[in-house]
């Protein structure tokens, strides 16, 4: 998802503020200023989920090559439609 990402219906818009801080870091400064640690089953924070088999699978990724989830997200700012396979953003057919 977007750092700001419009709903299909265009009525809400949300926005995620820390997009482009890395965890480590928002982790950090949350144990600097002391803020509290809310328990929470909603957010994703459960065990066998997705989420959390995906997070695993990247700091694997971030451990055997450092630098690589940096790499990613900066290749998620450097799209290009034609390099995707979505013939709605990329007309494949009039090539």
């Amino acid at each position: 998802m977007p750092p700001k990402l419009r709903t299909d219906d265009g009525a809400h818009v949300v926005i995620r503020p820390l997009a482009y801080c890395a965890e480590r870091e928002i982790e950090r400064y949350a144990r600097y200023r002391e803020f509290p640690i809310i328990p929470c089953n909603l957010c994703g924070s459960q065990e066998n989920l997705q989420r959390v088999k995906i997070k695993q699978m990247l700091q694997a990724w971030e451990a055997e090559t450092p630098g690589r989830i940096d790499s990613l997200f900066r290749s998620m700012q450097n799209v290009t439609p034609s390099h995707l396979a979505d013939s709605e953003l990329f007309d494949f057919a009039g090539l």
